[in-house]
């Protein structure tokens, strides 16, 4: 649209490669570490030992040769390791990468003593397999995240990249928006988008703005009616002189307030993060207070520095590597088989813990079209009779509130004589009668009327009238079609004790009437888009995590500002594109299967690192020697046995992982 838009959409094209990038990288070095580990395992005395494999594998020169492959393992597969405990230590937020790099360092330290003549056992294969785990686990991790977010790339796209820009001379001219200014007139023929922001100066016609603004009817423009970039002309041509464009255009403050609302939004630090930060405290301390014991009893530095590396590396228990990038891929996949795509993990974590859930109204809670909700005869005439020729009037009209009509009857009557009057109805003949369905305003106009009384109880309905050789007959109740799955949706929700809100740009009587009819716990109508996130803002200043469901262009911010974004995947690109987690289907009810997966894969996640914390509980006193005196120390050997079992429990307890009802 301008050039800090380019600007901005060439630093996301470069995020989004860095996320690649970052992908090829963990998997590259994951593969290259796996082929030297091999070696390694074979020429570790330890594993030779196991395999009573000593004379067959051993020669002069070994442990150099061990030596060299290892430092290639933990300087080229620990680099991201190292990388991240120094942002780690940098926040003064130690977590995974924090305790990772400890434990390979202290084994790798240790291990290149040893091999020049310190006495003790050597490390390298735990060093290299924890290496080659810690990899995998980050890989597997990242490949189930979808990327970063491309939603202000998708907003500019709503724009056409040119216009029909009127000359002084009258004659029409392609032109890029760009070349565009304040005052100039451009032409908008119908079904096209309306380019720019402005006002109607010669014409009529019907806009659809609910993409935009979420006002599920078409929006009548008549002169000096003020129209919007990237809303959808109707059946009418239009000159509209511009008014706004760049980034005063109502498209780019939306843009503004997505930056904004992802700038703003906090991350918490995940499960596994706060898990490892204390077990690096356990591993630190630990191996320290092991020195110190066994100097103070009286054992040699190299028998107590032995014992003391021995906990440090065995508090990092390679299940822990995979107890969340495991559950996360197992997660993700059973998600997107159920029709639910997750872009933003700690924003998936954070749904399990949701006290409201934000809906909007048109094409979430709503089917986004028009339909005939009832038809009210003027006298006692047959209602299906009246609507059939109305229906098959409208068959012929591209208007929505006219499809909308069609769709009300399978059966259509043939029809002459077919004329559209735009923004204001349709006429023809059927079986020789004159069938005309028109706008409340053109009723007026001919000086007819419908009796008040009987639209009283209606005033959430938008109301059309069918008239049959000039006589009015009925009026046509319209409204935007419930979803049959919201109402199953909602008092789902309120089993959870979780509170349904809905925010709309819609009228407030429309709001009423479907918060009525789904029993929603709150609602606030006639909501602009910036205002949106502005609510959303103020119902989290109440402490409740609230997380938000909707399809439109005018709920991007609120999708970006929320805890926790779901977007109704058959919505637009840029609502997609703003939240967290996608529902594929146009299915309100998945918002409550999200709901129940995060529950359950938090569940998972808590009885993984529940193993890996049972594995340390039992090692680590072991390790230290708490049971020397009887005989009884952890080896390494011994170590990597209950390392082993503890993963592979871990690893099938993932594969368990289900969506709890």
């Amino acid at each position: 649209m301008d050039h800090n838009h380019s600007h901005k959409k060439m630093n996301e094209e470069h995020g989004k490669h860095d996320h690649y990038h970052m992908i090829a990288d963990y998997k590259r070095r994951f593969w290259i570490c796996l082929a030297l580990t091999i070696p390694i395992v074979i020429l570790s005395p330890h594993i030779q030992h196991i395999f009573s494999m000593q004379e067959f594998l051993m020669f002069p020169g070994d442990s150099y040769l061990l030596f060299a492959l290892s430092s290639v393992v933990y300087f080229y597969g620990g680099y991201p390791f190292f990388k991240g405990i120094y942002t780690e230590l940098k926040s003064l937020t130690p977590g995974m990468m924090t305790l990772v790099a400890v434990a390979i360092t202290t084994a790798y330290l240790y291990s290149s003593t040893v091999v020049f003549g310190l006495e003790g056992e050597l490390f390298f294969w735990e060093l290299a397999t924890l290496i080659d785990i810690m990899l995998l686990g980050h890989w597997l991790e990242m490949k189930s995240v979808l990327g970063a977010s491309q939603a202000l790339e998708e907003l500019v796209k709503l724009l056409p990249s040119t216009a029909h820009h009127i000359m002084p001379n009258g004659k029409t001219m392609e032109m890029p928006l760009e070349h565009l200014k304040p005052g100039d007139l451009v032409l908008v023929k119908p079904g096209e988008k309306v380019p720019v922001d402005g006002r109607v100066v010669k014409g009529q016609t019907s806009i659809d703005e609910s993409m935009l603004t979420g006002e599920s009817e078409p929006v009548y423009k008549a002169v000096g009616g003020q129209v919007i970039g990237g809303s959808v002309n109707g059946d009418g041509s239009i000159h509209v002189q511009i008014e706004k464009t760049g980034k005063d255009s109502f498209l780019s403050q939306v843009i503004s307030l997505v930056e904004e609302a992802q700038g703003t939004k906090s991350r918490t630090q995940n499960l596994a993060d706060r898990f490892a930060m204390w077990l690096t405290i356990i591993a630190l301390s630990g191996g320290f207070i092991t020195l110190m014991v066994w100097l103070m009893f009286g054992q040699d530095l190299a028998f107590s520095l032995e014992r003391s590396v021995t906990v440090m590396v065995t508090t990092c228990p390679h299940a822990l590597g995979l107890a969340i990038p495991l559950v996360v891929a197992v997660s993700t996949a059973l998600s997107a088989s159920n029709g639910l795509l997750i872009r933003n993990r700690t924003s998936f974590e954070k749904a399990r813990n949701l006290d409201a859930v934000i809906f909007d109204k048109t094409g979430t809670l709503t089917q986004g079209k028009f339909g005939v909700s009832e038809v009210i005869p003027i006298k006692e005439g047959d209602p299906d009779e009246i609507l059939k020729y109305a229906a098959s009037l409208e068959a012929n009209s591209e208007h929505p509130i006219g499809r909308g009509v069609a769709a009300a009857m399978e059966d259509h009557l043939p029809v002459e004589d077919f004329k559209a009057i735009p923004g204001r109805g349709v006429e023809g003949r059927i079986n020789g009668v004159k069938v005309e369905v028109i706008s409340p305003g053109y009723l007026e106009k001919k000086g007819l009327s419908f009796p008040e009384e009987k639209l009283a109880s209606y005033p959430e309905k938008t109301t059309i009238f069918v008239l049959i050789n000039g006589q009015v007959e009925a009026a046509l109740l319209m409204s935007d079609l419930i979803r049959p799955e919201s109402q199953e949706a909602i008092s789902g929700l309120k089993d959870m004790g979780i509170k349904s809100i809905m925010i709309t740009g819609d009228r407030m009587e429309v709001a009423r009437w479907v918060a009525e009819e789904l029993g929603l716990d709150q609602y606030f109508a006639e909501v602009l888009p910036g205002e949106k996130a502005k609510k959303i803002r103020q119902i989290q200043e109440e402490g409740l995590v609230v997380a938000m469901t909707g399809d439109g262009i005018n709920d991007a911010p609120a999708l970006a500002q929320a805890d926790v974004g779901i977007a109704i995947g058959a919505g637009t690109d840029v609502a997609i594109e703003a939240a967290d987690i996608i529902l594929v289907r146009n299915n309100p009810l998945d918002a409550l299967y999200i709901i129940r997966l995060a529950r359950s894969t938090y569940r998972k996640m808590v009885e993984n690192l529940a193993w890996g914390a049972g594995y340390n509980i039992f090692a680590i006193p072991l390790a230290a020697g708490v049971l020397y005196a009887y005989g009884i120390i952890l080896t390494p050997a011994m170590g990597a046995v209950l390392m082993s079992a503890s993963t592979i429990i871990v690893a099938v307890n993932s594969r368990f992982l289900r969506i709890s009802k």
